[in-house]
């Protein structure tokens, strides 16, 4: 007999996942999904759902739209990935201003009764969690799921959904091997969540990716939302969060809109919206956004530390001006850095901040990029570092050096962030 534990290591090993080992887990094509949705029944027929695609931002918005609609009294079903510690983060219930996780029993059943089928039609690892999720959503009656993509969009497994709203908070150049290697291209496969008749709501554009979402819309008669275009109907500020990254105001931007297209759709009321997106985090559980993991203790001469998940270059360099705008208020900041091995160090690198002392690393993963890499990729552009081989190494080094005057950064990916937490 198989414990919880066995059978989930079981999921990862038969079926290996972008989060563990990279671009060779991805599967192109929703047809084993649409197969296993079918055989399930279709359990997200049962239930409304938002849909979210984007490169950067996706799980902020995606926390914060189920946030505050749970606080409106609704029986949320949350749906995003990664998971950092625990696999059931990626499943949720959120209801007023608490969440929990699926339970352990309800995974191992769904992995035991649907073992012959996984078997037979070789399913990704996504693809199996996506239909975990919609299974579970449908057996707890929830009124509305916030769905994020894994990767891309229009080939998504998640995109077998019709949904009453679809959000794309913005576009960069990320997983390019997959989804095309420009701009047009990456907005083209993101743009494939936009359904007929159902309403768009696109937080970020540029030139380029703009006439993609409005031909993508027009084709499907669907009403297009540009974020910046239209007044803010929440008035938040992200002082007002309980997730402090300077990069939560583009969320809010972008979830401020989505609340207007659904608000009469659902009879929100704004202000009970606004309440729960204040306390996201604790409401939902998310972690690794500008999380503070401890403040600084000037009777144990403590550091304090800060992780952020801000993985690319465009998620990095919201991070990098946040730590230089904050920078002055400390007399150093460590910043521990590790990356994964596909990450485009050319990007990266001219967007950090340079008034730091560095700290290379690496994580426990095979996707990591080795720390001595990293340092000297670094060193190329001029960027120089201490390096350490494990994560908790790293945090050591800079608490051996650090003061309760300081600041201990840690990030550049999730793997990062998951040993510290």
């Amino acid at each position: 007999m198989k414990t919880y534990e066995e059978k989930i290591d079981w999921l990862f090993n038969q079926f290996p996942s972008y989060q563990k080992v990279g671009k060779v887990a991805y599967k192109p094509g929703i047809e084993t999904m649409e197969a296993f949705d079918e055989a399930l029944g279709h359990p997200h027929r049962s239930f409304r759902s938002i849909h979210v695609a984007g490169t950067n931002g996706k799980g902020s918005t995606c926390h914060m739209l189920a946030a505050g609609l749970a606080s409106c009294g609704l029986k949320v079903g949350l749906y995003t990935s990664p998971h950092l510690v625990d696999f059931r983060e990626r499943m949720k219930i959120v209801e007023g201003d608490s969440f929990r996780m699926v339970s352990k029993e309800w995974v191992e059943a769904f992995i035991d009764r649907w073992q012959p089928f996984f078997e037979a039609n070789k399913p990704s690892f996504f693809e199996i969690t996506t239909a975990m999720a919609f299974d579970f959503f449908a057996a707890e009656a929830v009124d509305i799921a916030v769905i994020e993509t894994g990767l891309g969009g229009r080939l998504d497994s998640t995109n077998v959904i019709t949904p009453i709203l679809s959000v794309i908070t913005n576009i960069g150049l990320e997983h390019c091997e997959h989804l095309g290697f420009t701009l047009e291209a990456i907005a083209g496969e993101k743009a494939g969540i936009i359904k007929p008749g159902v309403p768009a709501v696109v937080g970020e554009f540029t030139p380029e990716t703009r006439p993609v979402f409005a031909a993508k819309a027009a084709a499907c008669g669907s009403p297009l939302i540009f974020a910046v275009e239209v007044p803010p109907c929440l008035r938040l500020k992200v002082a007002d969060l309980d997730l402090p990254g300077d990069y939560q105001e583009r969320n809010l931007c972008t979830l401020s809109a989505a609340v207007g297209v659904l608000q009469p759709m659902l009879g929100l009321d704004l202000a009970d919206f606004r309440t729960g997106v204040r306390r996201a985090a604790r409401a939902t559980g998310l972690h690794g956004r500008w999380e503070t993991l401890r403040e600084a203790d000037p009777a144990a001469c403590k550091a304090r530390i800060i992780c952020d998940t801000g993985h690319n270059a465009h998620g990095l360099r919201w991070v990098a001006e946040q730590v230089d705008r904050i920078s002055c208020d400390y007399e150093n900041v460590f910043f521990i850095l590790g990356l994964a091995r596909e990450k485009d160090i050319d990007a990266i690198a001219p967007l950090l901040p340079r008034n730091v002392r560095y700290i290379w690393t690496q994580a426990s993963s095979p996707r990591a990029l080795p720390a001595v890499d990293l340092a000297n990729a670094m060193s190329d552009h001029g960027i120089s570092g201490q390096v350490a081989f494990t994560v908790s190494a790293a945090v050591d080094l800079a608490e051996k050096q650090a003061t309760d005057k300081d600041l201990i950064f840690v990030g550049g990916s999730n793997f990062i962030v998951c040993e510290v937490l």
